[in-house]
């Protein structure tokens, strides 16, 4: 490692609310050195964010109270700025120049009215006092070197046009355009494809190579630092709870948090194995994970009744029309797709953003337009390109959507959404017998029953998962579609709602389709996997069969990406 770079000591941050106080994080020591690629690794509510913005002071004071401590940020002439007590000139001399940072969320860090290429040449133009020529040529070297395809067009392109993997290289060539000495990344790969968040971690490994500088990498996803970090601190509560190289933590965690956060992964278990979750390390420190030999053998279930048929389903959206509103250019979406779930079973439907998966549930569920084909419940025909979508499949064919926060209306209390399908289906006729489902329903779902009159925004991440799982089921369906509905959870906040739905999914005897990015997940939950790829089916099989022997190049390429 080189010198010392940046050296946070006792820091101590807190909130203040009229008479209330929080302290987000408590007397807080961490260093990162010049070359160094430094993990902070910890839940959501641990304080990772909270130290990374203190760092750049991005945070209001008020309502942010420094309580104690130190930032100390050694320049280029090893000069000592405490960063808590410099000027806002300073302050403004060294962010985005000397310290850069890439937010968590790309989509919401771009400006959605400008095009990429004015935001990063704005930025060029800013930090290194080029003319807007120069500064465009540096930013297609920049879109270039971060690995953008077509960088001289992709400069002229808004934010929405890309996908999550290139609006993320866009947020790197913009931290990158400053030549800083120390690169924040907060949660850079979070939500990714496995293949784009591996390609993401070459690239900045790459960047940080060339340039020497130091990189403070956060995330809550210990497999994704595993062989990119040199060292990782453990954050939780706001308190650092071990520390050590990168290999040591992996071989030896010593707190059981680490422990738990290393076990809760669910490409570690079988089919049918109820996952450990952090209470169980945190209320234990002696936990011991029980015999894998004891999970249920859910995968050799024999499922003979058909439940759902797809066929030869083709679904585009339009690209170009002419003046007469005709379609001249289309894109396939999904591309004359054929498959068939039975009853009992999960089916695992997996594959890059943008290769159809959503699309291709949305139509299941009534919620997109076909082109071509059919689709058949137990014998029924319920959709095809001239058939109208029966109300009645709605009641038995339920979604629980991607995103849980948006999802949700935040001005409907969490009990009237719940109940807001029982009220238009005319199922439970009084509000007392609404109120009394939705009451068991939350209790089904681990929640308790005085939530029913909160807001979206009382809750964590996790819990409105829970949430928007219960209105699902709250109808009692057949069938459940489950569209990445984990995939931005905490680690062991997606064990327990793993492990929520494989419970529930017993109860109440639904079959599913689960759809996800992540093969270690699907592995776990799916009996069969679907592998798609540019609206098509790349392979079929048995859960074990594509996970440990895939036939398509495709899916041992995704494979091969996992962290």
């Amino acid at each position: 490692m080189g010198a010392p770079l940046l050296q946070i000591n006792n820091l101590t941050v807190s909130f203040e609310k009229e008479n209330n106080s929080f302290t987000a994080v408590k007397n807080l020591n961490l260093s990162v050195c010049r070359g160094e690629i430094r993990a902070l690794v910890g839940e959501s509510g641990s304080g990772k964010s909270v130290t990374s913005m203190s760092i750049l002071q991005l945070i209001p004071s008020p309502p942010a109270s420094y309580k104690n401590g130190s930032i100390l940020f050694y320049n280029t002439q090893n000069e000592c700025i405490n960063l808590l007590s410099a000027s806002p000139a300073v302050i403004e001399a060294i962010r985005g120049r000397k310290i850069a940072m890439i937010f968590q969320e790309p989509m919401t860090a771009l400006n959605p009215v400008l095009t990429c290429g004015d935001q990063i040449i704005e930025t060029i133009m800013l930090h290194q006092g080029l003319t807007k020529e120069v500064a465009k040529k540096e930013a297609i070297r920049l879109f270039t070197s971060v690995q953008i395809n077509d960088p001289e067009k992709a400069i002229e392109k808004y934010p929405h046009e890309l996908s999550g993997g290139q609006k993320q290289r866009v947020m790197i060539a913009m931290a990158m355009s400053g030549k800083p000495d120390l690169l924040i990344c907060d949660e850079p790969t979070t939500a990714l494809d496995v293949q784009v968040q591996k390609n993401i971690l070459i690239l900045l490994k790459k960047l940080q190579q060339e340039t020497g500088m130091g990189i403070l990498f956060i995330t809550h996803d210990l497999n994704v630092v595993a062989s990119f970090a040199d060292s990782v601190t453990v954050l939780y509560k706001g308190e650092v709870v071990e520390e050590n190289t990168t290999n040591e933590l992996y071989e030896n965690p010593v707190h059981p948090y680490t422990k738990a956060l290393l076990a809760c992964r669910p490409g570690l278990y079988p089919k049918g194995y109820t996952l450990p979750v952090v209470n169980d390390f945190l209320s234990n420190p002696n936990y011991k994970i029980p015999p894998i030999g004891a999970a249920v053998a859910a995968s050799e279930i024999n499922y003979n009744n058909t439940l759902l048929e797809v066929n030869q389903l083709t679904i585009r959206f339009p690209v170009t029309t002419n003046i007469f509103g005709k379609v001249t250019k289309s894109f396939t979406a999904v591309d004359n797709i054929s498959f068939d779930i039975k009853e009992g079973e999960t089916l695992g439907l997996v594959g890059q953003s943008g290769c159809g998966k959503t699309t291709l549930g949305r139509s299941i569920v009534g919620l997109q337009n076909i082109n071509e084909g059919s689709i058949i419940y137990k014998g029924e025909t319920i959709a095809t390109p001239n058939k109208a979508y029966h109300p009645d499949y709605k009641k038995i064919i339920q979604l629980i959507f991607q995103d849980p926060y948006s999802s949700l209306h935040p001005r409907m209390r969490i009990g009237d959404a719940i109940a807001e399908p029982l009220l238009v289906h005319h199922i439970a006729p009084s509000k007392s017998e609404r109120k009394e489902r939705v009451v068991d329903m939350l209790e089904k779902v681990e929640l308790p029953a005085d939530c029913y009159n909160k807001y979206p925004h009382e809750f964590s991440g996790g819990q409105r998962q829970r949430i928007v799982i219960a209105r699902a089921l709250i109808m009692e369906p057949k069938f459940v579609i489950c569209d990445e509905s984990v995939s931005a959870l905490d680690v062991s906040v997606q064990a327990q709602v793993l492990n929520l739905l494989n419970d529930l999914k017993a109860s109440m005897q639904f079959s599913a389709l689960f759809i996800t990015h992540d093969l270690s997940v699907v592995k776990y939950i799916s009996d069969r996997i679907m592998v798609m790829n540019q609206g098509k089916i790349e392979e079929i099989g048995s859960a074990e069969q594509v996970y440990h022997s895939p036939k398509s190049l495709y899916t041992q390429q995704l494979i091969a990406a996992l962290p």
